[in-house]
Order: C-alpha cells, then sequence, then structure tokens
C-alpha cells in the first residue's frame, strides 16, 4: 500500500447504550477513525451516540449482523478507506490489539483474524461451552473446506484490505457471518490469516448465539461454507 493507509474502524452496534460511549472513546484514544453503525436498535443507543457527538449511521430497522458490517465496509469504500477493522460495540475488543491486525495487512493479506487462541493472545476471557464446540468444530470444517487452519473462526475482530473492502461490500452473508467471510474469501483468492489479540468480558448485552439458536446456528453455517466451498469462481 506504499503510503500511510488511511484506516476505519467499523462498530457495529445493536442495544448497547452502557457501552458504547467507553467503546469509541477506547478506539479515539488509539487514533483511529471510527463509525458506528446503529443496527436499529431498540434501546438509547442512538440518543447516546448523539448527545456524545459519535460519528454514526443509524440503519432504521435491525438488519443483524451481517447487513451492519456489510454497511461499514460500503461506508469504508465510499469514503476512500485502504483498511477497515470490525469491533464489537460492547466491550470484548481491545484497541491496543489493532496494529497485531495491521501488521497482517502489511504483510501482504487481505483479510486478518484476531484470535484469542494463539499462543501470544491467551487471555481470562472464556466463552461458553456451546461456543467453544462450535468453534472446534467450525475450525475442522474449514480446514477441509481451505486446506488453512483457523483458530478462531467466529471472531469478529477483524482486518480487511482493499480487495477484501470491495468484495465484502458487494457480498457479506447474513446471519452469524464470520466463518462463511472466511471461506468466501478464500475461495475469491484472498489471502487470509490471522493474529493473535486478547479479548475481555462484554461490558453490557449478551451474545447473539444462544443455547436454543445454537443448533440452527451450526446447521446453517456448516452447509453455507460447505456450498461456498464448492463453489468456483
Amino acid at each position: 500500500m506504499g503510503a500511510t493507509p488511511k484506516i476505519l474502524v467499523i462498530i457495529p452496534a445493536y442495544n448497547e447504550e452502557k457501552s458504547i460511549v467507553s467503546v469509541v472513546e477506547s478506539v479515539m484514544n488509539a487514533g483511529y477513525d471510527y463509525v458506528v453503525i446503529n443496527d436499529g436498535s431498540t434501546d438509547s443507543t442512538l440518543r447516546v451516540c448523539r448527545e456524545h457527538d459519535i460519528n454514526v449511521v443509524d440503519l432504521k430497522c435491525n438488519l443483524g449482523i451481517g447487513g451492519a458490517v456489510q454497511t461499514g465496509h460500503k461506508y469504508a469504500q465510499r469514503h476512500g478507506y485502504d483498511v477497515d477493522i470490525q469491533f464489537d460495540g460492547d466491550g470484548q475488543h481491545d484497541a491496543s490489539y489493532i496494529p497485531a491486525l495491521l501488521k497482517g495487512i502489511a504483510e501482504g493479506n487481505d483479510l486478518v483474524i484476531g484470535s484469542r487462541f494463539l499462543a501470544e493472545g491467551v487471555s481470562d476471557f472464556r466463552s461458553t461451552f456451546m461456543r467453544r464446540v462450535g468453534i472446534t468444530w467450525l475450525s475442522k470444517l474449514l480446514k477441509l473446506v481451505t486446506g488453512q487452519k483457523f483458530t478462531d473462526p467466529t471472531s469478529g475482530f477483524r482486518a480487511c484490505g482493499p480487495r477484501a473492502i470491495e468484495l465484502f461490500a458487494k457480498f457479506y452473508p447474513t446471519d452469524y457471518p464470520e466463518p462463511e467471510s472466511i471461506a468466501e474469501a478464500h475461495q475469491r483468492g484472498l489471502k487470509v490469516s490471522e493474529a493473535p489479540v486478547s479479548m475481555n468480558e462484554r461490558i453490557a448485552g449478551e451474545s447473539s448465539i444462544h443455547k436454543l439458536s445454537s443448533i440452527y446456528y451450526m446447521v446453517k453455517v456448516t452447509l453455507a461454507i460447505l456450498i461456498t466451498g464448492s463453489i468456483r469462481h
């Protein structure tokens, strides 16, 4: 990329009124441009953003995490950013690890996934049992489809270079998009890697993956990855 890349942090937010200000402040204090994508929140997220003069794109209805993140990629593309970083609005992600993701982009990768399971990235944060089972299964499935090992395929802490931004601005999975987007990027010939990060317990809110939805999640994502892996572009 030659010159210093123009970097945007995308913060998708759904009902994050209790955490959004501190999350935005952490990103600003780290020196990065940002945009909050308010995904049709039913709480006071939008009001809090406006009261604190936060840069926010307001989606009038809830599109889900895929739609919110794709909106961020479109924003990055439209405003001439070279790299964008997906960064959760609930406080789980640590802005001090953004340079680790950017390093992967500078080394020639198109998509860099932040993994909490790499040696240097081990943290006190521990995901639920069902999520750990899902991560293990998806890691094996992606290895089968891509030939590459991904230790944290559900991670929403990730960096996209120009080619990934272009792809995801046009196409991004809707429900639980992270593992499927890895398979799609690989099939499109993009270079994907991981970087070690640490994650925190969420400040407020709860995961979109619950026990009752975990079976649906696994079946849907498994089928999506297998279908994506069978398509030759």
